[in-house]
Order: structure tokens, then C-alpha cells, then sequence
């Protein structure tokens, strides 16, 4: 019998969903605060851990953003995001594609060029370190309005040549994605690709909106699509990637148990799902931890999980090259391992 644990620990993976500020675990939060002589609303670590308690993805964002004001430096997201990549290499993860929320940042008063230099830091620090690649996806926070975005895409025009794409987070419901057509419009004709959550909380016709209007690259989340099978359909033949995130689902309570979710029904219907973290140091665990908590599910088995990581990299933003050498590799460990 394979044992699936040890397989997923050293299968080789991307990661595509990673929001870089929802690393930041609570002694991190601590020691930036101390560092920066922030104040936060939390008398210790255990205090802040159990605030950990979400029933819908508004309660998570409100710790979210109060959690991000201890970001100030360039050191401090470099070290954010060098402390991401230590935990990624640890799970095998080769190659990831992270989010970054700069209107939290530049809202507060903290200049885009300090955040965008300290995490392009601590991504060049990852690869030198651990021969990590990755990818940084800029992403307008959907609560917010469609100028706002804007002026955040023109503040970012110097960076652009190292911003693989632009993205659409927070909170989903009663903000279309459709609100934001016209700035990812622009972002696209600027060359950048197009990724956007949809179908998490929101309804299938946001997937819609997010294929049709925003004309996305990939899908982040999705799990709402399966609501309708002529959008399942249209997702299998046209070959989108969709991020699925198992425990942040959970955890926000967007299924009622990982034996409920719906990243079986996602492959046995052709879809391309991979396996992310979202959030980890508030949704309970890092890439490796969600594969893990698929495990103990009816019907998943070596090959499906090899799959998901085979998608992760056909998913990815990579040259076609770099996926070819990824899933030369990756099939190489598939088959030593079942030897």
C-alpha cells in the first residue's frame, strides 16, 4: 500500500495561491510590532491564535488587515517573505506565484516602492537560497473602487517588468467582478497576465464575469463553478486552472468538512485543480498540510495526487521550458517512488 503521506511530502509542486501578508504567523506579527513600535490589539500569541475563529471570510479579513499594519520596512517584507519561501522549500514546493495586496500598504502611508523592492528581495533571496523561483501577482482589493485600482496599476508602471499579473481579492460578495472590467482591461493590454477569486462565497455567474469580462488567465478558488454543469463543462474543455485552497475553505467555513469538499468532483470532471494554501498562518498549515488533509478522502488516490501537482505546474506562469523540465522531474519521483 502506498503510503500517501510520505509521497506528498517529497512530491515536487508549485504553489499558485499564496497571499504574501497571510503568512505572517503570530510571532512574526509580534516581533515586526516590537521592531516598528506598532501597536497591536492582541495581548500575546495565544491571545491572537484564538482569535483564529472564522464564519465567513469578512471575520478573517479583519484580523487580516489589522495583522498587515506591522508591515513598514523593506526588511520587513523581505524577511515576510523569505520566511514564506523557508516553509515552501521544506514542503518541496519549487516554484510559487504569490499575491501581494499593496492599497493595504499604501493606504497606511507605506510608499509602493518599499513593499514592492522588499518582497522582489526576499524572492531573489529565495532563489539563491533554496533555487526557489517564483512569480509576484499584484492584486486590487476588490471592497475598494475601480480608481483606486487604477491609480495603483499607474503607481506600479516601474515595476511592471517584474510583475508577472494583476489579481482580485478581499471580500467577494457584492463586488463583481465585472466592477473591475475596465482596469483589467488596461492590465492586460499592458501585457500583464489576469488571474481573479471567484466562486469561493460568490455565485457562479461571478466565474462568468471573471471569465468574460476580466478574460482571466486562471481561477482562483472556483468552487462554486460545480453549481452549474455547463460552466463545469466550459472549465474542463478550455483547460483553467483553478487554485483550490482545502483547509482556508474549511476554515471559512465554505464547506462543512474536508470530507465534503469538492476537489474530487473538481478532477473526475476534468477540471485542472491544484492544491494552495491561501492564508497559511491563519487557515492552519502551509502547501504540504493541505495535501495532507486530502488524504483521508474516499476515493483520492497516488495518481490523483500526482495530478495535482502536475497541474500546478501546467497551471503556472512558466515558460514552457521551465514546465517541461518541472514535469520531466516530477515524473521521475512518481516513478521512483512507486518502484
Amino acid at each position: 500500500m502506498t503510503d500517501l503521506n510520505a509521497f506528498v511530502t517529497g512530491l515536487p509542486k508549485a504553489e499558485l495561491h499564496l497571499h504574501i501578508e497571510g503568512s505572517l504567523e503570530p510571532e512574526q506579527m509580534f516581533a515586526f510590532a516590537r521592531r516598528n513600535k506598532v501597536e497591536i490589539p492582541f495581548a500575546s500569541v495565544e491571545d491572537l491564535r484564538g482569535a483564529y475563529e472564522f464564519s465567513k471570510l469578512q471575520d478573517f479579513l479583519d484580523i487580516y488587515y489589522q495583522g498587515a499594519n506591522v508591515l513598514c520596512t523593506e526588511a520587513d517584507f523581505h524577511d515576510l517573505a523569505l520566511a514564506y519561501f523557508d516553509r515552501a522549500a521544506a514542503d518541496n514546493v519549487v516554484h510559487a506565484e504569490i499575491f501581494f495586496d499593496p492599497q493595504t500598504h499604501t493606504a497606511r502611508g507605506i510608499p509602493f516602492q518599499v513593499v514592492a523592492d522588499g518582497l522582489l528581495a526576499g524572492m531573489s533571496s529565495a532563489q539563491t537560497k533554496h533555487g526557489l523561483t517564483s512569480k509576484l501577482i499584484l492584486c486590487f482589493l476588490r471592497h475598494l473602487d475601480e480608481d483606486d485600482a487604477f491609480a495603483t496599476l499607474k503607481v506600479a508602471e516601474p515595476w511592471l517588468d517584474r510583475i508577472a499579473g494583476v489579481g482580485l481579492d478581499s471580500s467577494e460578495l457584492g463586488h463583481p467582478p465585472s466592477k473591475f472590467e475596465k482596469v483589467f482591461t488596461a492590465a492586460g493590454d499592458m501585457g500583464l497576465l489576469r488571474v481573479a477569486h471567484a466562486g469561493e462565497e460568490g455565485p457562479p455567474e461571478y466565474v462568468y464575469e471573471a471569465l468574460d469580462r476580466l478574460h482571466i488567465d486562471r481561477l482562483d478558488h472556483g468552487n462554486r463553478s460545480l453549481e452549474d454543469t455547463v460552466l463545469t463543462a466550459r472549465l474542463a474543455r478550455e483547460a483553467m486552472t483553478l487554485t483550490v485552497c482545502p483547509l482556508s475553505n474549511l476554515k471559512l467555513c465554505v464547506v462543512d468538512g474536508i470530507a465534503a469538499h469538492p476537489i474530487e468532483r473538481m478532477l473526475r470532471a476534468g477540471l485542472r485543480a491544484t492544491v494552495n494554501s491561501d492564508d497559511p498562518a491563519y487557515f492552519g498549515g502551509y502547501v504540504n498540510d493541505n495535501y495532507r488533509a486530502l488524504i483521508g478522502m474516499d476515493g483520492l488516490d497516488v495518481r490523483d495526487f500526482a495530478m495535482l501537482a502536475r497541474n500546478s505546474f501546467l497551471g503556472s506562469f512558466l515558460p514552457d521550458d521551465a514546465v517541461t523540465a518541472h514535469l520531466a522531474t516530477l515524473d521521475t519521483y512518481v516513478r521512483d517512488f512507486m518502484a
